[in-house]
């Protein structure tokens, strides 16, 4: 903007002519300093502007005008108090409640402050350059800002600067506007407009909201890692860790959750999921999810049955809460990982020879959307295989295609076989999760190791297929015997796998049918017995009466095994398993 002795006008607009500027003001036909053509600066209601209680700049004149095509040395009288004289300053500028400052030349030399100014800053030296008479400026680092304005004719602002005061500090925000003194004779010369606006409120309050928020965030924190798992199961056949990365201090957190369930017979289920929406709701949905999934876990159903489940329940809690999840099992004994998507990222798995591949579909839509039937899939997984399951959040941005984060994460996997916990870790590195992150990120990782050396001989697999009839029941007697004790267990362990094996294939031939199989497997810290057919009538333990002479032989297993339980089989028929703990190596 242009600042005139008449008016104030914006670059590049047409200049107004005195007469109709002066309007406001009573002039006289002869100027102060004697020159023809000048008017005395004195206001309507006649008073002197020397006399005006305002902080106006009376120099000596020696500061050179800084107007295009003038040498330094000229234009001696055109000094401060000329500049800032008449109405466009004193009536404008003096009656703005915030303080105002205005400098010219290449040093900020001080034209002028209003009172406003002087009360928040105390009164000033006109016509000193700024580094010296405007000190404060200086070490609110304004006047590089003010070399820059005057530089690129652009204005420019610094928000929320504090302000020491006598009682209290103060913020103010600074803008620096270009504008142009002029005389009523000789060039303008350019200066620096500086307006300090006070923000207090609003900072305070921001720092009110952000307190606030903080306390918020830290609750759902609490309430988020609280319902995750404290410590992950560890199954006897699978390394498992997790990882889980909350947003940044100005991220809200989320919904992100994952979970290890061992199921018995040697199957581990994994599930990892996402609550849309942030904040203490999506957490506390996040947590009955995760609750209701490991409730549906235990009834050993197939993958896209839970997911089924899950499905209903998650329209029932919150309509408008959409999550995505997936679940997986993975079962030793058949050397696969099944698994069941709900709008969730694809599993990536490593092979044994290194290669890295996403599991393929089918996947359905978030859980809560209903009326979808949910689908199953299953994919090799022998041991030397590795696994991870993780949240959008470490694969997804804004200005790249989700793709290219699976890309990364698959190249990141593809590396080395390393332990869960390297495998997160690599991970995070990989995709740049940081603690400025912009959203959650959860990471589960599981391998099946190889066997090697002494461990190599704690884990064994023995089966034998069966036909019915009266000689089944002492073939896997015989079968189990053997089995035993070339795995050297107790005498006392030998005979109660013999005598479970014994009774649930006893069990089988009465109340199921063809194709049976006993399955008998041990790893580092249990044993394992496992009878299948084709029928799917789950047996239950009951309780048995004196004088009852069916329903012992599950009660009879149920008494001596550490655990056992039933399940179907996704091709039909069911399972009947049981196990025992084993003793420590050393008592073996």
């Amino acid at each position: 903007m242009k600042l005139t002795r008449w008016g104030i006008r914006l670059p590049g607009t047409q200049r107004r002519t005195a007469p109709a500027a002066i309007t406001a003001a009573k002039p006289v036909p002869a100027a102060r300093d004697g020159r023809p053509g000048r008017h005395d600066a004195r206001t309507a209601a006649g008073a002197e502007p020397a006399e005006e209680n305002h902080h106006v700049a009376q120099t000596d004149g020696n500061d050179p005008p800084d107007g295009p095509g003038t040498p330094g040395a000229s234009h001696a009288s055109a000094t401060d108090a000329e500049f800032v004289h008449g109405p466009a300053v004193h009536e404008l500028l003096g009656q703005v409640p915030a303080p105002v400052a205005l400098v010219h030349g290449s040093d900020h030399r001080l034209a002028y402050v209003n009172e406003a100014y002087a009360a928040l800053f105390g009164p000033r030296t006109p016509g000193s350059p700024a580094r010296e008479s405007l000190t404060e400026l200086e070490e609110l680092g304004l006047v590089p800002l003010m070399d820059q304005v005057r530089r690129s004719n652009t204005s420019r602002t610094i928000k929320s600067r504090r302000v020491r005061g006598p009682r209290r500090d103060t913020f103010h925000t600074f803008t620096c506007t270009p504008v142009e003194l002029s005389a009523p004779e000789g060039p303008p010369v350019r200066g620096v407009l500086v307006f300090a606006a006070d923000v207090t409120d609003q900072v305070t309050s921001a720092e009110r909201l952000r307190e606030s928020e903080g306390r918020q965030r830290e609750t759902a924190v609490t309430l988020q890692r609280s319902l995750l798992p404290q410590e992950l199961e560890q199954p006897d056949e699978l390394r498992v860790a997790a990882t889980y990365h909350p947003g940044g201090t100005e991220t809200a957190v989320g919904g992100d959750w994952y979970d290890v369930i061992t199921l018995g017979a040697g199957r581990t289920a994994v599930v990892i999921g996402d609550v849309m929406g942030r904040g203490v709701r999506a957490a506390a949905v996040m947590g009955q999810l995760r609750t209701a999934v490991r409730a549906y876990a235990r009834l050993d159903m197939p993958p896209h049955e839970v997911v089924q489940l899950l499905d209903g329940l998650a329209s029932e809690i919150d309509p408008t809460q959409i999550a995505t999840c997936v679940y997986a099992v993975h079962d030793p004994s058949e050397d696969t990982l099944s698994y069941a998507s709900a709008g969730h990222l694809p599993i990536v798995v490593r092979r044994p020879d290194g290669t890295v591949h996403r599991t393929p579909g089918p996947t359905g839509p978030p859980l809560g959307t209903g009326d979808w039937v949910h689908e199953s899939a299953a994919i090799p997984f022998p041991p030397g295989s590795s696994a991870v399951l993780c949240t959008d959040g470490l694969v997804e941005r804004r200005d790249a295609d989700i793709d290219a984060g699976l890309d990364t994460m698959e190249e990141a996997l593809a590396v080395a076989a390393d332990s869960p916990q390297i495998l997160c870790d690599r991970l995070l590195r990989a995709l740049g999760i940081s603690d400025g992150h912009d959203d959650d990120v959860a990471i589960l990782a599981f391998t099946r190791p190889q066997p090697e050396g002494a461990d190599a001989g704690l884990f064994r697999a023995a089966a034998l297929d069966l036909h019915g009839g009266i000689e089944a029941t002492p073939r896997a007697r015989a079968f189990a015997g053997g089995v035993l004790s070339s795995w050297r267990f107790p005498d006392e362990l030998r005979d109660l796998g013999v005598l479970t094996a014994s009774e649930l294939v006893a069990n089988s031939v009465v109340h199921g049918k063809a194709p049976m199989r006993l399955r008998l497997r041990r790893t580092d810290r249990r044993l394992i017995i496992e009878v299948t057919d084709g029928d799917e009538h789950l047996p239950r333990h009951q309780q048995v009466r004196l004088g009852d002479e069916t329903g012992r032989g599950i009660a009879l297993v149920a008494a001596v095994a550490t655990d056992w339980g039933t399940r179907r089989l996704p091709e039909g028929g069911k399972s009947v398993w049981a196990e025992f703990a084993l003793p420590a190596p050393a008592a073996l």
